[in-house]
């Protein structure tokens, strides 16, 4: 029987833990986070699903400490895996199996690093995926084994492409997984000079610039909406968040950052002349509809970063 350590977190830690369990690898450890209780906890756990299977789960700091490396050896594993796993593995670690794989959420190479999901709806991308890759040194540069693409719709948000991503990881891993126990996963190099390379993101990052053109605007709101923490602007002395628009915007000759009813619908006017329908909007934590907006504020109102 094959031998794995995997390391895991998120839902597609979850999926393609399951996955090699429905293939009968035989899991001898699971390595994932402590939960940060000042983050949004919106995915599930991989700790209720190894110790349904009796699998030990271990959540270090430092993956790459002395007694995790041992741990780990001690397991003798034929495979190592990473999914959604937030740290960078070491040299050692990786060498503690014969083949040691990671599962990126994008089409590599292009978004490698962080938040891959995100970056790409935030930059207008109509596709994206997962690719499962041999581990190397360089974050998300090892040769390619699979991978597959999902379509990002115009109003998507990056928790709905997330979902998508999940899935495919699934597929990708289920279809490969038999070769890979075999030792025959392929390897494809790939053109690191042909991808792109993301950092992470902060709150502060969602913050609007209504001078923006629309496309852009839109983009940004759907790519950090809800379970992440949302695109945020000012309307007179509060904070707002909008959470949802549509990319279906009109022209308009609002000045940029002017928040508007028309038409029993409320818009937000940018750079471009153009104005950005706004589905769901949040003001000092309470959600406001086009008819409250008007009641408070007007039929317009200037709104700031």
């Amino acid at each position: 029987m094959t031998a794995a350590v995997v390391f895991a977190y998120h839902n597609v830690g979850c999926r393609c833990l399951s996955v090699l369990l429905a293939h009968g690898i035989d899991v001898k450890l699971v390595v994932t986070h402590r939960d940060n209780p000042a983050e949004h906890i919106w995915f599930d756990s991989v700790v209720p699903l190894a110790d349904a299977q009796g699998i030990p789960t271990i959540t270090p700091d430092d993956p790459n400490a002395a007694d995790v490396l041992a741990r780990v050896r001690a397991c003798d594993p034929d495979l190592l895996f990473s999914f959604y796993y937030r740290h960078m593995l070491g040299p050692d670690l990786l060498d503690s199996a014969k083949t040691a794989l990671n599962m990126h959420g994008s089409l590599l190479p292009r978004y490698r690093g962080r938040v891959p999901v995100n970056w790409a709806v935030i930059r207008g991308e109509r596709t994206t995926g997962a690719s499962l890759h041999h581990m190397a040194i360089k974050p998300d540069a090892g040769d390619l084994v699979d991978q597959m693409a999902v379509p990002i719709l115009p109003d998507d948000t990056a928790g709905e492409v997330f979902a998508k991503v999940t899935v495919a990881a699934e597929l990708v891993l289920d279809r490969q997984i038999d070769a890979i126990a075999a030792g025959n996963a392929p390897r494809r190099p790939l053109d690191l000079a042909a991808g792109s390379y993301f950092g992470g993101r902060k709150p502060e990052d969602g913050i609007i610039d209504w001078s923006r053109p629309a496309a852009e605007v839109h983009n940004l709101v759907r790519g950090v909406a809800p379970p992440y923490p949302g695109a945020f602007t000012r309307i007179g002395n509060d904070n707002a968040r909008v959470l949802r628009t549509t990319h279906s915007a009109v022209t308009t000759r609002e000045p940029a950052g002017t928040l508007f009813v028309d038409g029993g619908r409320l818009f937000g006017a940018c750079g471009d002349g153009q104005a950005l329908p706004i589905l769901d909007l949040e003001v000092a934590g309470n959600r406001v509809d086009a008819s409250t907006f008007s009641q408070r504020h007007g039929t317009r109102l200037s709104a700031a970063a």
